[in-house]
């Protein structure tokens, strides 16, 4: 019996981990964390009876425990409540699957405690691989990437020596708006962001996955995970999401992971690595597919992916900037009142008003965090626009 803990447990990550335990029935929920939706974490105490259930809301917290008082699950809240989750004793993975910076310090406190990390937070590494990747030799601790494209490689390099890597290739769908100009996007509104082709998942990574933004989260990410150099990391447009990844060696050989957009396999070969397990779904038909197309990514029109690059080369606290920016313009964006191109715009200008600190605490990352906020609150003061 394997048994776990999930934070962002009524998330699209956190309610698909829920449905590999439901499927397998061999892992026990030890505890399980969420923002603010209580009608679905009720639903899961009364299921999966953990022992603890965090609320970042504090009011909220309160109402859940009056709901669910007639179980033995006790309620926290906050970020008092996440750490208490994330350092308690009684299960061994914490799947990471809450959305932002706030999961660095719950992911710390895991790695210290001597949990393994099944990672679906990348702003985590992103922002504090530095602090992270360390850390987690010091406690021999595992980091179990659960994202599609980095479990991908990280299969791809099962058994494999990962000093013969010669590139890492990191495939991207291209998004709803593939091929388009900026002209083209001027005036792409909230629902037209939100329809990804391939993929089913929670709005801000929707967002982000449409202006390339994500991928270029996805390559700072995958530097710390597989210790590659951000030249040797090159992204390749793949728009059916049939190949996840790719991982060429020195001797030219190239080993990919082909499947069908299904989420709940990578999540699944992180709660079970090394094992793998039948998992019911789609399978792809090589003879209906016939073939797949790449191309190159548009770093002109989706600028967020030369910005990634240009944060993750710089390194420091210059990423950490970069993800403020987006997570604020993201929300702006969704609550309409930014236009869609000033995501980037936004990123762009925190970037270079910045001034970079090469080997940031955790709490100079905190701080950059919240000075970006701040700079960015200042400008849409200064440029108030209603779309």
């Amino acid at each position: 019996m394997k048994t776990i803990g999930i934070l962002g447990s009524t998330g699209s990550i956190g309610t698909q981990t829920l449905d590999v335990v439901r499927a397998n029935g061999d892992i026990s929920v030890k505890a399980i964390a969420a923002g603010s939706n209580i009608r679905l974490l009720e639903e899961q105490i009364r299921e999966f009876n953990p022992a603890v259930c965090g609320v970042w809301d504090e009011e909220r917290a309160e109402d859940l425990a009056l709901r669910v008082r007639d179980t033995d699950t006790r309620i926290v809240s906050g970020m008092d409540g996440l750490m208490e989750i994330a350092a308690m004793d009684g299960y061994e993975i914490l799947v990471t699957a809450v959305v932002g910076m706030i999961g660095i310090r719950p992911t710390m406190a895991a790695i210290k405690s001597g949990k393994d990390i099944a990672l679906a937070n990348k702003e985590t590494l992103v922002t504090a691989g530095h602090l992270i990747v360390p850390l987690a030799r010091e406690h021999q601790v595992r980091l179990l990437p659960v994202d599609s494209e980095h479990s991908a490689i990280f299969q791809c390099l099962n058994g494999e020596h990962r000093n013969k890597i010669d590139k890492i290739l990191l495939t991207a769908s291209g998004g709803p708006f593939r091929g388009w100009t900026r002209k083209q996007m001027e005036h792409v509104q909230v629902e037209d962001a939100l329809k990804h082709p391939n993929w089913s998942m929670g709005r801000k990574i929707t967002i982000d996955s449409s202006t390339m933004v994500n991928k270029g989260l996805e390559v700072m990410e995958a530097r710390w995970l597989f210790d590659v150099d951000l030249d040797r990391i090159q992204v390749v447009v793949q728009p059916k999401s049939i190949i996840h990844s790719m991982v060429q060696f020195e001797d030219g050989a190239v080993m990919a992971q082909l499947g069908t957009p299904d989420m709940k396999l990578p999540i699944q070969y992180a709660l079970y690595y090394p094992e793998r397990r039948p998992l019911a779904g789609d399978r792809l038909d090589f003879w209906k597919l016939t073939e797949i197309a790449f191309e190159k990514p548009d770093p002109e029109n989706f600028r967020g992916l030369a910005l990634a690059y240009e944060a993750g080369k710089a390194g420091g606290s210059l990423p950490v900037v970069f993800n403020a920016a987006n997570e604020f313009a993201v929300a702006e964006f969704l609550d309409r009142r930014a236009g869609y191109l000033e995501i980037t715009d936004m990123i762009a200008e925190s970037m270079a008003h910045h001034t970079r600190i090469s080997h940031p605490s955790l709490d100079q990352v905190l701080e950059a965090e919240q000075e970006t906020y701040e700079f960015l609150r200042r400008r849409q003061e200064k440029n108030k626009f209603q779309i």
